[in-house]
């Protein structure tokens, strides 16, 4: 498990931002006006909400850093190393003490402007010691300003570094430049590491995982390492150096016997010596039992791959055992074994029970794999003819039927686009040929005026004539229902002639004057019209469908009334015809559907005015909701928050 995860130091911004993320946020947060009549005090109290709440937000972003920071005194050794070789350790330091201090100084600020605010006699005078307040609180931020930047760095930095854990199973690859490091590393985990053919390709530390007997593997790939002095070599050779000296690993030296990585073999022996002496120093240092150990030498190709796992193998099978052995010599050890009890069993008889499996129990499972071995299965068949997408198992061989001859027929699934199993049934051969030969089978023009009239139609064709006529005017009746609410024709209101200026009247007179008589063009456009209601007390419709005057009504209907029921001869609308209740729909009778359609009509008819497409449309309740226009707002655009 990783102990340390630099990723997750917070963003340190600079000087600049941070004094105008803090007076923003202390803006935004406290109230900014100051009306008439207040007394002094509440006007103290409104300046002094200001300064501390500006000394607490400078406070929890200092705190935050100088926490998330890591203290070089209390990590492990092996990082402490790590940023004392990539960073000057007394300039790390001096950083985060300059932090430390900027926030103690603020928060005395913040209490000396407390102290004189409590004590102001007028509105100038608090304001003016608020004022000063957050300039010299913003003075201490500008002063650290090379701190935060330099902290800033660090951050970046560190969150490159890779995740270590320094208590886990460790291989270690180190060795010269150029002679196979990360290309090992690549074989054997998934970490994906640069490789080229020239020196210090690798210039830090890189981590991949590997698998060994159901356990996780660090495997650390180190920069290269040249044989000098040991205050010659730089910071990247260092970083190898801290890594053999603080992980206890498996330590993998890799060497090119063929030369071609520009070292000859001897300076590499002379280097692998060093090492281990140095590290058996370091361990002798740190108060550690060092393992002698002398090592063993394997050869493996990166190219062919011949070897890597072997190399591998042997290396988490050594370092296993040593973490064993070692556990076995501490004193929890000692602990843990009192806490185990083992039990022994009372034999209640002389017959002897060995922890092995009985032998009759083995001679069955031969024979049964011996009886396995001699059936070929479907997968055998298919390995010996060709494989998959060659041979195919015959998936009717088992099939019962009167005539093994017709396993093999081609039986369609989809006929002409129709399941042929949703119309087979056990007496389909009686029907055809009742079908056949009734001579139902033959097309009939359903067209016919004389077969449509029914006058060459028997009683029960006639019924089921009838039914069909029913049924088929029901969905036309639904489709123009359907239709003239739809979604896709929404009933716009009219937007033009509102002074109603284009009336027949201009009409006749625009005609007269050309010389042309308006009187049939004026019916011919009022007896379209259908917007007016009729007289129901003056006309009335006589058996054959004309319009006529009632002439029980005492006074004498005039021109205008009997214009328009004239005009009307022809718009009558004709008597709605009957509801079909189909089954399925969902309605007990006639009535009930119609009460629903009506209802329908009525829910959409507000939609269709206002043109929306349905009620999942965009529905925008109050165009200024108070949450999003209320309260204070910044300099730019008022319509959003």
């Amino acid at each position: 498990m990783v102990q340390y995860n630099f990723k997750k130091i917070t963003v340190v911004p600079s000087r600049d931002d941070f004094i105008k993320i803090t007076l923003s946020c202390t803006q935004r947060q406290t109230p900014t006006v100051v009306h008439k009549g207040w007394s002094i005090s509440r006007i103290r109290q409104f300046y002094l909400r200001k300064v501390k709440y500006t000394q607490q937000n400078f406070h929890e972003k200092l705190s935050t850093i100088i926490e998330d920071f890591p203290r070089v005194d209390n990590i492990h050794p092996f990082y402490a190393d790590l940023l004392r070789v990539l960073y000057n350790k007394d300039h790390y330091k001096l950083a985060l003490g300059q932090i430390n201090t900027a926030r103690n100084i603020i928060g005395k600020i913040a209490k000396d402007c407390v102290k004189l605010v409590k004590y102001g006699v007028s509105l100038y005078q608090c304001k003016a010691l608020k004022v000063a307040a957050l300039g010299r609180m913003c003075t201490v931020i500008k002063r650290v300003g090379p701190s935060l930047a330099y902290l800033e760095q660090i951050r970046q930095h560190m969150a490159r570094l890779p995740s270590i854990d320094p208590n886990t199973r460790t291989l270690l690859i180190c060795g010269y430049p150029n002679v196979g490091k990360s290309s090992f590393v690549n074989k054997i985990t998934r970490a994906d590491v640069d490789v080229q053919p020239y020196a210090f390709t690798t210039k830090s530390l890189f981590v991949g995982h590997t698998d060994y007997r159901h356990l996780r593997y660090q495997v650390v790939d180190t920069p290269g390492i040249l044989d000098r002095p040991f205050e010659d070599r730089n910071i990247i050779e260092m970083c190898s150096i801290t890594a053999l000296a603080h992980l206890r690993a498996a330590v993998l030296f890799f060497l090119d016997i063929s030369s071609s990585c520009g070292y000859i073999r001897q300076i590499c022996m002379k280097l692998v010596v060093e090492m281990k002496a140095e590290a058996m120093k370091t361990l002798v240092g740190l108060g550690e039992d060092p393992i002698n150990d002398d090592g063993v030498l394997f050869t493996l190709s990166n190219l062919s791959e011949e070897g890597v796992m072997a190399v591998k193998n042997a290396a988490c099978e050594r370092l296993l055992n040593q973490r064993v052995e070692l556990k076995l010599k501490s004193k929890k050890m000692n602990d843990c074994l009192n806490l185990f009890h083992v039990a022994m069993p009372i034999p209640r008889d002389q017959r002897q029970r060995p922890p092995c499996i009985p032998q009759a129990v083995l001679e069955a499972k031969a024979k049964k794999e011996v009886m396995t071995e001699k059936r070929k299965l479907k997968s055998d068949l298919e390995n010996q003819n060709g494989g998959a997408g060659v041979y195919s198992a015959s998936l009717t061989k088992h099939y019962i039927l009167a005539n093994d001859e017709w396993k093999e027929d081609i039986m369609p699934e989809i006929l002409n686009g129709y399941n042929v199993c949703d119309f087979y049934t056990s007496d389909i051969s009686q029907r055809l040929e009742e079908v056949e030969r009734e001579g139902l089978v033959q097309e009939q023009d359903i067209g016919d005026d004389v077969d449509m009239e029914g006058h060459e139609l028997t009683p029960e064709k006639q019924d089921d004539l009838i039914s069909i006529r029913k049924m088929i005017s029901s969905r036309i009746q639904q489709h123009r229902i359907k239709k003239s609410t739809a979604e896709s024709r929404p009933t716009v209101p009219r937007k033009f002639d509102k002074d109603k200026k284009f009336t027949s009247g201009r009409m006749g007179r625009q005609l007269s004057a050309l010389g042309l008589d308006p009187t049939m063009a004026i019916n011919r456009a009022c007896s379209r019209s259908r917007g007016r209601k009729r007289e129901r007390s003056l006309v009335c419709g006589d058996s054959d469908g004309h319009d006529v005057m009632d002439l029980d009504v005492g006074q004498q209907p005039n021109k205008k009334l009997r214009a328009r029921s004239i005009s009307h001869s022809r718009s009558r609308s004709q008597p709605p015809s009957e509801v079909v209740v189909i089954p399925g729909d969902g309605f007990k009778d006639s009535a009930q559907k119609v009460k629903a359609l009506k209802l329908a009509r009525k829910s959409a008819k507000k939609r269709n005015k206002d043109a929306r497409r349905g009620e999942a449309d965009r529905v925008i309740p109050c165009l200024k909701p108070k949450h999003l226009f209320s309260g204070k707002r910044s300099i730019g655009k008022t319509s959003r928050r």
